[in-house]
């Protein structure tokens, strides 16, 4: 009965309207009153959910991803991906997802992310003679993999609601592949269409305009390559590479590329510090809503039901996935994974399952919920900038989803795709940070001149 009081107020408020924040905020006031837990302990749960040094991540890596969008870098990595892709059939739909992976990379955000390319390639493909609606829907299901790919504001909250137990770096680093794997998987998909539908090719562009091009793109690209090489080569945590990377992104925009303009700066930190500050308010009630799910010892309650429906763990990730696409078709990201971490990673535990293993599978599971009705928001995105109705991107989007969902399930069953990854690429990569120049071509310090 308790947890019926909790779920039932949270599930009455979001229905009524109310912003997801304060539903769970006075969720878990209700739960409390319930089971007489003091109010009091209720408001430091909320203190101490927000005091935590790893969560300056947060609105560090949103206020670099917002310098980059406003400051032609999306326009620079669509250029740099044409070089690649574009003169492929069906090449702007390659560019879409190649410049969206790297936008992703850079900004950590999906909707960021569709925004940001979905104003420079969706008008582009309209011209050359793709569908808008074909162009809307490539540029929302090509944003998902921002929410794999490092440095994901998402795999920070993951972290957070895991209480620790799983580092932000290892989460980063076992995001690549995955991610890139489904933009690769996505690339394949598009080129399926381009052939059976006869999309154009592009102009091959001639060596110098292309190296100038690359060139012109690799200050913004360098992002990565600092927040990477600096996590593995121990330089700094990955709470302070996302300073670092705040400070790059304003040199590069400002002193680079120079199209950003002073005065409009004030109006960017303060669109950052609202976002900022919605999303450490519902940092804080889930602290409070995880405390009451505690006192009301509902992970021990879910977890010895998840564990009596099978004894094949196989079994039980499906359950759990199908869950998780439910879900995330209604809620956004942060909210369930602040909610649900808590709750189900007991079960997987039980199961032998890594965290990092389910953070990824949940992620990716609750990426499709941005395309999927009824609240998308990265579906939503995608409607605005193309202009076209929510139903006719959805319909783009249902390939899509069958593909992100086979990603998904090959997640469950080869789980050394995420967590030997991460291993793997930190043991290849961390040496190099380490190495002087030299010694990373093989020349040892005396050969330096």
């Amino acid at each position: 009965m308790d947890a019926f009081v909790l779920l039932f107020t949270l599930a009455i408020l979001l229905a009524l309207g109310m912003p997801v924040a304060f539903a769970v905020g006075l969720s878990a006031v209700a739960g409390a009153l319930w089971i007489d837990l003091p109010l009091e302990a209720l408001m430091i749960q909320i203190t101490s959910g927000v005091n935590k040094f790893t969560l300056l991540a947060i609105p560090f890596f949103i206020l670099a991803g917002a310098i980059m969008a406003e400051g032609g870098i999306a326009r620079r990595l669509v250029n740099f991906a044409y070089v690649f892709v574009g003169f492929i059939r069906g090449g702007l739909s390659l560019v879409n997802i190649v410049a969206s992976t790297f936008f992703g990379a850079i900004s950590g955000s999906s909707v960021a992310d569709t925004a940001s390319i979905g104003s420079v390639m969706i008008p582009e493909m309209e011209k050359k003679g793709y569908p808008r609606e074909y162009a809307a829907a490539v540029t929302a299901s090509g944003s998902v993999q921002a929410i794999l790919i490092p440095p994901s504001h998402n795999s920070v909250i993951y972290s957070l609601a895991a209480g620790g137990t799983v580092s932000i770096a290892t989460l980063f680093i076992a995001g690549v592949l995955p991610g890139l794997l489904l933009g690769v998987s996505l690339m394949v998909l598009c080129l399926c269409f381009a052939r059976k539908r006869g999309y154009p090719k592009g102009d091959k562009i001639p060596f110098m305009q292309a190296l100038k091009i690359m060139l012109d793109a690799l200050w913004g690209l360098m992002t990565v390559v600092i927040i990477l090489g600096g996590i593995l080569s121990g330089i700094f945590t990955a709470t302070e590479s996302a300073a670092v990377a705040c400070l790059w992104a304003f040199f590069v925009t400002m002193f680079i590329y120079r199209d950003y303009k002073w005065n409009e700066l004030p109006k960017l930190m303060c669109r950052t510090v609202k976002t900022v500050t919605i999303v450490m308010i519902l940092i804080g009630f889930a602290a409070a809503f995880g405390a009451v799910m505690t006192y009301m010892q509902l992970p021990t309650r879910i977890t010895e039901f998840f564990t009596s429906l099978s004894d094949n763990k196989y079994v039980i990730l499906m359950y759990l996935n199908v869950m998780l696409l439910l879900i995330g078709t209604l809620m956004d990201m942060a909210p369930i994974i602040l909610i649900l971490t808590p709750v189900l990673l007991p079960v997987t535990n039980s199961l032998g399952i890594d965290p990092v293993h389910f953070g990824m599978i949940m992620m990716v599971n609750l990426g499709i919920g941005l395309i999927t009705p009824p609240v998308g928001s990265v579906l939503f995105v995608a409607s605005a900038v193309s202009k076209q109705r929510i139903e006719t991107v959805g319909e783009g989007d249902a390939a899509v989803l069958r593909h992100a969902a086979g990603g998904a399930g090959d997640g469950n069953v080869h789980p050394g795709n995420f967590t030997v990854a991460a291993g793997g690429i930190r043991d290849a990569v961390t040496p190099l940070f380490s190495l002087s120049p030299w010694e990373r071509v093989g020349v040892g310090h005396q050969a330096a001149p």
